[in-house]
């Protein structure tokens, strides 16, 4: 059953956590899913979400991904109106993300959530120090245009996203301006791959969720329905307001942005892994 009165507290949690979510995503061409992630299962400690511990951590980045597709479609449109999104980079990695995504999603429950949080953080902190250095490294003039890098490239990013249940940015944004992308165009176009992370994802914890116990009522596999719904309403009307501050930021000061934003991200996450 369901005890509305305890929904009473935890909805203003969830559109808090949502509308945080949702400008991250704009501003940066982030899923949010690295603040909605840790809230849910914070809320599956705290008691107030009753969820088995040994499905905790999947319910949550289920339940992120899930949020994911309506806050991408919300701030990829805001994003192609100022013209920030290149539809032939996306064309070009979203196949590969996609089949990626799906088998992370199938994949997630097998591998331990501390040696993704880990293997995260790491490659956080390293990005971190070289998007904040004023003459950053590059590893390419331009993206490789070759299949097997695309394949190289684009699948690990699906799939290790929807396993951590972030959106495509997190990882697509850095690793584009290591292949010398504009930033501007490398958040925008990131806001479209988080949808093409999102869908197969979901599809794969809704498949992999199923007749598990512990999880809360009107679930779809791993996926809270109300909790998705709940956060996702104020992602997609937030994700907006997060574009038009990118645009307000020159490319040093988007690119220091993205670099704080992910140095918190990775601390937590080795934090989470080794304390």
């Amino acid at each position: 059953m369901i005890d509305f009165s305890l929904w009473l507290l935890i909805i203003p949690i969830l559109l808090l956590v949502g509308a945080i979510a949702g400008t991250l995503a704009g501003l940066l061409g982030v899923g949010g899913g690295i603040v909605i992630v840790p809230v849910l299962y914070w809320l599956t400690e705290t008691g107030l979400l009753q969820v088995d511990q040994s499905v905790a951590i999947h319910f949550a980045v289920a339940t992120s991904l899930a949020t994911i597709i309506p806050t991408s479609i919300s701030s990829a449109r805001a994003h192609h109106k100022k013209g920030s999104i290149d539809l032939e980079m996306f064309h070009a990695w979203a196949p590969w993300m996609v089949f990626g995504a799906l088998l992370g999603g199938l994949l997630a429950a097998k591998f331990d959530a501390s040696l993704l949080s880990g293997v995260f953080g790491v490659i956080a902190v390293i990005v971190v120090i070289n998007m904040v250095n004023p003459k950053p490294f590059t590893l390419a003039k331009a993206p490789p245009k070759s299949i097997m890098a695309k394949a190289i490239i684009a699948g690990p990013i699906g799939a290790f996203s929807a396993m951590m249940g972030i959106g495509g940015g997190t990882l697509s944004v850095p690793i584009l301006t290591l292949l010398s992308f504009p930033v501007h165009r490398a958040v925008g176009t990131a806001s479209l791959f988080g949808l093409t992370i999102a869908v197969p994802g979901v599809l794969g914890f809704a498949f992999a969720g199923q007749n598990i116990n512990g999880l809360l009522p009107i679930s779809l596999g791993y996926i809270n329905l109300p909790a998705a719904v709940t956060i996702s309403i104020a992602t997609f009307f937030c994700a907006p307001l997060g574009v038009k501050i990118a645009h307000r930021l020159n490319a040093s000061g988007l690119r220091l942005a993205f670099a704080v934003f992910l140095g918190i991200s990775g601390i937590k996450m080795l934090s989470e892994t080794f304390l």
